[in-house]
C-alpha cells in the first residue's frame, strides 16, 4: 500500500543507510553479562550462572533501560501536607522507579544472602546488584540500606524477631502505611548532622526514654537530620545522644498505634546525580524509636550497617565502571574515523585497553570482597574483608569519575547529552566516593584497623603472598609498599598514597591468578611499573590490546 507520507519514508530510510552512526547499546543479550563477572561468579561463587544470564539478558533490555531514564527524567516530589492541612511526609516517585525497585527486591538484592544463607549467597547478590545498578544506579540506594540494616538489627535480638521477615521478605510494597500492614518493609539510615558530617559523635539529636529505657525500650527523639536518604522507607537506623550517650535507634515511620510517626521532611536535596533516589533533610519533632544495641555504644551498634553500605559502593562503582566500558567499545566498533574503524586506531585500542583493565580490576576485587563476606567463620577471610573493604571502597569509587569522563570522550559529543547514558554515568559517578564515608574517612579507617588489629595487615600481605612471582613488576611494587607500611611517620598525613598502594597491589594480585595474561600484564605494567601514565590511554607498548578489548567487548 503506498504511504500517504513518501518524503518522511524516504528520510526515514536515508537515515538507517548511515553505516557510520553506531546502533543503540539497547536489547543486546546479556551484554551487561561481561566475561570477568561470569568467570568470577563461578570461581569465588561456585555457582551456575545461568540465573545471571537470564538476569543480565533483562539489564541489557530496552525496556530495563527506558526505565532507568524514565526513573531519571521525573524526579522525585515532596507533598508535606494532604489537602485538609495534615502532614502525610510523603514522596511520590514515577512508575519506572517502583517497577525497578520492584525487580531489585524480588530478585533478593535487599537480602538474599540473609534470607537464604548458604555458599555463594554474597557473591551471587554482589553479581546481580551490579547488573541492576548498570540500568539505574540511584534507586540502590534504599536496596543497599535495606541489605546492610540487618546486621546492625542483631545487636537487639526483639527487633530483629519481629522486623526480620518483613525485611528480607521479597516483596515490595511502596504503599504509605504502617510497617504492621505491610508484609515487606525497606530500610534506611539518619546519621548526618550539619554540624558534625561525618564526625557524628557531635550529633545533637536528643532522645528521651518514655519508660524505663535501655535496650529495645522505647524512646522519643528530637533534633535535626541534614541527610537522610529514601525518607519513604518504612523505618530507619538513627543516632541520638541518649541519656547515656550516644546511642542507636529504629525509628518507624508510623508509631506502633498506627499514627504517623513526626519525622517532619523539611525538603528535598537538589543533587547533581542520584538524581532518582530522593534525600531529603528532616526535624524530629518527638518522634518514636526504639533503642537498638547498648545504651551510649550507637556507633559500634550501627558500624556494621555501615560497613555493608561501604561495600555496596563498591559494587555499584564496579557497575559504573562496566557500563561506562561497554558503551565506549560499542560505540568504537561501530563507528568509522579517518579511514578505519575507530576501534581498530592505535591511540584509541591503548584509551579502550586502559578503561577495560580498570573495570575488570574492579569487578575482580568486588566478588573477592563478596566471597569473603561469604566466609565471615574462615579467620583469614574476616581480617582481610576488615581492611580490604575500606580499601576497595576508598579506590574503586575514587576511580570511577574519571573512568566515566574518559568513557563519555570517546563517544564525543553525543556522549554529553541527557539522552545518552553516559551523562547520568558521568553524573552519578562521585556519589559513592562522597556517600558512605569520603576518602580521607576510608583512609583513616584503614590505618584505625590497623592500629586496633594488627592482624589485618598480616592477613592482606597474605593473600597478596598468593601471586608472588607471577610478575616481576608486582613482586617489586608489594616489597616497596611493605617497606612503606614500616614507616610510621606521618602516616596520617601519607594515607592516601597507602591506600593508593594497598588497591593497586590487591588489584594486581588478584588479577594474576584469575584473569588472562593479557589482562593482568597490562594492568601490571600501566599501573605498577615504576613510570606508569596518569592518564587514561598511556599503557606502554607490546601489550595485546586487541585481545583486551574483545574480551570487555559487549556481547552482540
Amino acid at each position: 500500500m503506498p504511504s500517504h507520507f513518501p518524503l518522511a519514508d524516504r528520510l526515514q530510510a536515508s537515515t538507517h543507510q548511515v553505516e557510520n552512526q553506531p546502533p543503540s547499546l539497547e536489547n543486546y543479550n546479556s551484554y551487561t553479562t561481561d566475561r570477568a563477572l561470569q568467570e568470577g561468579v563461578k570461581r569465588e561463587g561456585d555457582t551456575d550462572d545461568t540465573a545471571l544470564k537470564t538476569f543480565g539478558q533483562w539489564a541489557g533490555s530496552s525496556e530495563a533501560i527506558a526505565l532507568g531514564f524514565d526513573a531519571n527524567r521525573h524526579s522525585p516530589q515532596l507533598v508535606t501536607h494532604d489537602r485538609q492541612g495534615h502532614r502525610v511526609d510523603l514522596i511520590e516517585f514515577h512508575p519506572a522507579y517502583h517497577q525497578l525497585m520492584q525487580t531489585a527486591v524480588e530478585h533478593g538484592l535487599h537480602a538474599s544472602p540473609w534470607r537464604n544463607p548458604g555458599p555463594g549467597a554474597h557473591v551471587a547478590r554482589a553479581a546481580n546488584y551490579f547488573l541492576h545498578t548498570q540500568v539505574e544506579a540511584a534507586h540502590g540506594c534504599p536496596i543497599t540500606m535495606t541489605f546492610a540494616a540487618l546486621p546492625a538489627l542483631r545487636h537487639q535480638p526483639s527487633l530483629l524477631e519481629s522486623w526480620g521477615d518483613k525485611i528480607t521478605a521479597p516483596h515490595y510494597d511502596p504503599r504509605n502505611v504502617p510497617y504492621f500492614e505491610k508484609q515487606a518493609v525497606t530500610l534506611g539510615m539518619a546519621m548526618t548532622e550539619k554540624q558534625g558530617g561525618s564526625d557524628v559523635r557531635l550529633n545533637t539529636t536528643r532522645a528521651y526514654p518514655i519508660d524505663q529505657g535501655g535496650p529495645g525500650e522505647a524512646y522519643e527523639l528530637v533534633g535535626h537530620k541534614w541527610f537522610v536518604s529514601a525518607p519513604m522507607c518504612d523505618a530507619f537506623l538513627v543516632l541520638a545522644q541518649a541519656p547515656g550517650g550516644l546511642s542507636c535507634f529504629l525509628l518507624p515511620r508510623w508509631r506502633p498505634d498506627g499514627t504517623k510517626n513526626p519525622l517532619h521532611i523539611q525538603q528535598l536535596k537538589r543533587k547533581m546525580g542520584n538524581v532518582a533516589n530522593a534525600s531529603s533533610e528532616v526535624e524530629l519533632r518527638g518522634a518514636f524509636a526504639w533503642m537498638v544495641g547498648e545504651e551510649g555504644r550507637g556507633v559500634r551498634t550501627i558500624i556494621e550497617m555501615v560497613a555493608m553500605t561501604r561495600y555496596d559502593c563498591m559494587i555499584g562503582s564496579a557497575a559504573g565502571m562496566r557500563q561506562a566500558t561497554a558503551q565506549a567499545i560499542h560505540h568504537t566498533i561501530h563507528r568509522h574515523a579517518f579511514g578505519a574503524r575507530l576501534s581498530e586506531q592505535p591511540l584509541m585500542q591503548n584509551v579502550l585497553a586502559d578503561l577495560a583493565i580498570e573495570s575488570e580490576a574492579a569487578t575482580t576485587l568486588m566478588l573477592r570482597m563478596a566471597s569473603a563476606m561469604d566466609q565471615q567463620n574462615n579467620e583469614h577471610e574476616r581480617l582481610l574483608s576488615r581492611i580490604a573493604t575500606p580499601v576497595g571502597k576508598y579506590w574503586i569509587c575514587k576511580r570511577t569519575p574519571h573512568h566515566a569522563y574518559e568513557a563519555m570522550e570517546v563517544i564525543g559529543g553525543s556522549g554529553v547529552m541527557e539522552t545518552h547514558i553516559t551523562a547520568r554515568l558521568f553524573r552519578e559517578s562521585p556519589v559513592n566516593a562522597i556517600w558512605e564515608g569520603s576518602g580521607n574517612v576510608q583512609c583513616l579507617d584503614i590505618l584505625r584497623a590497623i592500629e586496633k588489629q594488627p592482624e589485618v595487615l598480616d592477613a592482606y600481605f597474605a593473600e597478596l603472598a598468593k601471586a608472588k612471582g607471577a610478575d616481576t613488576h608486582l613482586d617489586r611494587f608489594i616489597h616497596q609498599l611493605q617497606q612503606q607500611m614500616q614507616d610510621t611517620q606521618a602516616l596520617q598525613y601519607r594515607a592516601r598514597q597507602l591506600a593508593d598502594g594497598m588497591a593497586l597491589a590487591l588489584q594486581g594480585a588478584l588479577l594474576v591468578q584469575h584473569a588472562p595474561a593479557c589482562v593482568a600484564d597490562a594492568f601490571c605494567a600501566g599501573r605498577l611499573a615504576e613510570h606508569n601514565g596518569l592518564s587514561t590511554g598511556t599503557l606502554p607498548a607490546g601489550l595485546d590490546c586487541t585481545a583486551i578489548i574483545a574480551r570487555a567487548q559487549p556481547a552482540e
